[in-house]
C-alpha cells in the first residue's frame, strides 16, 4: 500500500528555478490577461531579491506580506525565500491589533502592505518599530487598459504616506552588491501561516522549505494526469495553505499557469472560468455550492475542465451527487475530488483518487503519509471503521508553532514507534482499503444533555432534500442541556419554507436519534463566511 516518491532537497526557490529553467517560455502567471513567463518571473523575483537585500534583508529575518494575489506578491515570495529570509503571511483584512501582533510575535522589521489599507499600516507602523513599510497596488501588474479603468473606479487614490511606493522600493536592487541566493536549507522555515484560531488564539505555523517541496510532489502525484503548460485557476488566498502551498507553489513547480485574482467573489466565479478555461480549479465548498443554484452555467460546456479539487471545509456527500450530475451534463469528464487536511500539515495530506464514486470519503493518504485513528482518551489506536481522533505524519508536518513550545508539544507528539504524529484534533475514521472518512472538527461536536452529537450527520440529512443548497448545524448554549442543536439552511428560491421545514423535520425523525434532534431550523438567505471562505459557525451560534 505504501509508495514513496523523492523530494527536492534545496529551497522553495531553488524548485521554482528549476522549474523555470526547463519552461522558460512558459506562462507562468496571469493576471488579468497580462502574461508573465518563467524566465520573466525568476528575473522579477531576482530583482526584488536584490532590492530586499539592498534594505537590510538578512537571512532568517522575518518579512511580513500583507497582500492579495498580485504578481508582486509572488514575487516577494520567493524573493524573501531566494535570500534565506522568512516569509510571515498575513491576512490584509486582519484587524489592525492582529497585524501588530503578527510583526510582534516575528519581530518582523519589514511590511508590505496593500495600499487600500495604508491607514492601518500608519497606525501599526506608531506601535511598532518599522525599518520598511511597502505599499503596493493591486493595479501594479495590471494589464495598461485595466490598470486605467482601475483607476477611473477607485473612489479615491490611497494615501501612500509614510510608506514606500513599491517602484521607490525595487529601485533599490541596483544598490545591491553581492550575491542574492543564498540557498536556504531544505530544513530551514520558509513561511509563518496562521491558523483559524478555531481554538482562541491564532498560532503561527512554521513551514519548512522541504513541507512546501513534498507538498507539491504529493499534489501533482496525487491529482495525476496534470502537465506543464497547465492553467489553474487560483483563487484561493496566499496567505492560506491551500492558496500558497497548492494554487501557488504546486502549479508553478509543475511549469503550469496560475491564474491570479487580487480579489473574487463566489457570485462571478462563471466569469472568470469561462474567461481563462482552466484545466484545474481548487477552492473551498462555498465556490462549488455557489455552481449549483448558478443559472450562469446554463447551456455551458465545461468539459475544458481536468481537475477539480475540494479543500478547506467539507463537502456534503449529497452535495458532491447534487455536483457530479451537474458537472456531467455540461460535459465534464472528471468528478468533484475531495481532500483533507489543515494548514499544520501546509494542506492537503489525503485526496480522493479520479473517477471514484465513493462520495463519504475524503480519499487515500498521499505518498509517505501515514494515518492512524486513535481514542484521543487512551491513545491507543482504533479498529477499522471505528471513529476515533485523526493522527498522522509525513513529509509536509510543520516544524511547529511559532514560539509556542507548549502548544507545539501538545499536537506533535512522539509515539512508541519512534515517529512523530501530528494530532489533529479532528474526527474521522479508516476503512480496510486505507480511505479516509472525516466526521468533523472535534471542536465541533456538540454536547447536548451528556450525549455526543455529530453536526455533520444531521447536515448530511438535511443536504439531501433537493430544495436545500447547504447547511450548517450548531450547537447553541442551553440552560438544561448545556447544548442545543441549531441547524440553518439556505433554502432554493421559491421555496415554500413552511412546507419544507415540516418535510426537512420528518427526513430528520426518521434518521437521528431524538435527542439530536435540531431545537430549532431556521431558513437564511446565506451561510456567513469566513475571510478565506468556510463556514462561520460561531456566528451561526450567536445570532438572534
Amino acid at each position: 500500500m505504501h509508495r514513496h516518491l523523492e523530494y527536492p532537497e534545496g529551497s522553495l526557490y531553488d524548485y521554482l528555478a528549476e522549474t523555470a529553467r526547463q519552461y522558460p517560455a512558459y506562462t507562468a502567471l496571469n493576471y488579468f490577461g497580462r502574461k508573465i513567463r518563467f524566465s520573466q518571473l525568476v528575473k522579477e523575483i531576482g530583482r526584488t531579491a536584490a532590492a530586499l537585500k539592498a534594505a537590510g534583508v538578512q537571512k532568517g529575518d522575518s518579512v511580513s506580506v500583507c497582500l492579495p494575489n498580485i504578481p508582486e506578491a509572488i514575487f516577494l515570495f520567493y524573493a524573501i525565500n531566494q535570500i534565506g529570509a522568512v516569509a510571515n503571511m498575513i491576512h490584509p483584512m486582519s484587524a489592525e491589533n492582529e497585524i501588530i501582533r503578527y510583526l510582534t510575535l516575528t519581530e518582523s522589521k519589514y511590511l508590505f502592505a496593500v495600499d487600500l489599507i495604508a491607514d492601518k499600516v500608519r497606525a501599526v507602523a506608531k506601535q511598532v518599530p518599522l525599518r520598511a513599510a511597502v505599499g503596493v497596488s493591486v493595479a501594479e501588474g495590471m494589464p495598461l487598459i485595466t490598470k486605467l479603468g482601475y483607476r477611473i473606479t477607485q473612489k479615491q487614490k490611497p494615501d501612500l504616506t509614510g510608506l514606500m511606493p513599491w517602484k521607490a522600493f525595487l529601485a533599490k536592487a541596483s544598490a545591491c552588491t553581492g550575491e542574492t541566493n543564498t540557498h536556504a536549507a531544505s530544513g530551514d522555515v520558509a513561511a509563518i501561516l496562521y491558523s483559524g484560531g478555531t481554538t482562541g488564539k491564532p498560532k503561527g505555523i512554521m513551514l519548512t522549505n522541504y513541507n512546501f517541496n513534498a507538498l507539491a510532489v504529493h499534489s501533482v502525484d496525487a491529482c495525476g494526469g496534470l502537465a506543464p503548460g497547465d492553467k489553474m485557476l487560483s483563487v484561493m488566498p496566499i496567505f492560506h495553505g491551500f492558496g500558497l502551498g497548492v494554487c501557488i507553489h504546486t502549479i508553478l513547480t509543475l511549469g503550469g499557469t496560475a491564474v491570479i485574482q487580487p480579489k473574487f467573489s463566489v457570485k462571478n466565479y462563471h466569469k472568470l472560468l469561462f474567461k481563462y478555461r482552466p484545466d484545474i480549479i481548487a477552492g473551498v465548498p462555498a465556490i462549488y455550492e455557489s455552481m449549483l443554484v448558478s443559472r450562469a452555467y446554463d447551456g455551458k460546456d465545461l468539459g475544458f475542465l481536468k481537475c477539480i479539487i475540494s479543500g478547506g471545509d467539507s463537502l456534503s456527500p449529497s452535495t458532491k451527487q447534487k455536483l457530479n450530475a451537474m458537472l456531467a451534463a455540461h460535459g465534464c469528464k472528471t468528478h468533484v475530488r475531495e481532500g483533507y487536511g489543515l494548514t499544520e500539515c501546509v494542506t492537503g495530506s489525503c485526496l480522493m483518487p479520479d473517477h471514484s464514486d465513493n462520495v463519504l470519503s475524503v480519499g487515500l493518504p498521499y505518498a509517505d503519509t501515514f494515518y492512524k485513528i486513535i481514542n484521543s482518551k487512551t491513545d491507543g489506536e482504533m479498529p477499522l471503521g471505528e471513529t476515533g481522533e485523526i493522527i498522522l505524519r509525513g513529509p509536509s508536518v510543520m516544524k511547529g508553532y511559532y514560539k509556542e513550545p507548549e502548544e507545539t508539544a501538545a499536537v506533535l507528539r512522539k509515539r512508541e514507534d519512534g515517529h512523530t504524529w501530528l494530532y489533529t484534533g479532528d474526527l474521522g475514521y479508516m476503512d480496510a482499503d486505507g480511505f479516509v472518512y472525516f466526521r468533523q472538527r472535534l471542536k465541533r461536536m456538540i454536547v447536548s444533555g451528556g450525549y455526543n452529537i455529530y453536526p455533520q450527520n444531521i447536515e448530511e440529512i438535511i443536504n439531501r432534500h433537493p430544495q436545500i443548497i447547504m447547511c450548517a448545524v450548531v450547537g447553541v448554549p442551553d440552560q438544561i442541556l448545556g447544548e442545543k442543536v441549531r441547524a440553518c439552511a439556505v433554502p432554493a428560491e421559491g421555496a415554500d419554507t413552511e412546507k419544507l421545514h415540516d418535510e426537512l423535520m420528518e427526513m430528520l425523525r426518521k434518521e437521528v436519534a431524538v435527542y439530536a434532534l435540531p431545537r430549532e431550523l431556521r431558513f437564511v438567505k446565506e451561510l456567513p463566511k469566513t475571510l478565506v471562505g468556510k463556514i462561520a459557525y460561531n456566528e451561526l451560534k450567536t445570532e438572534d
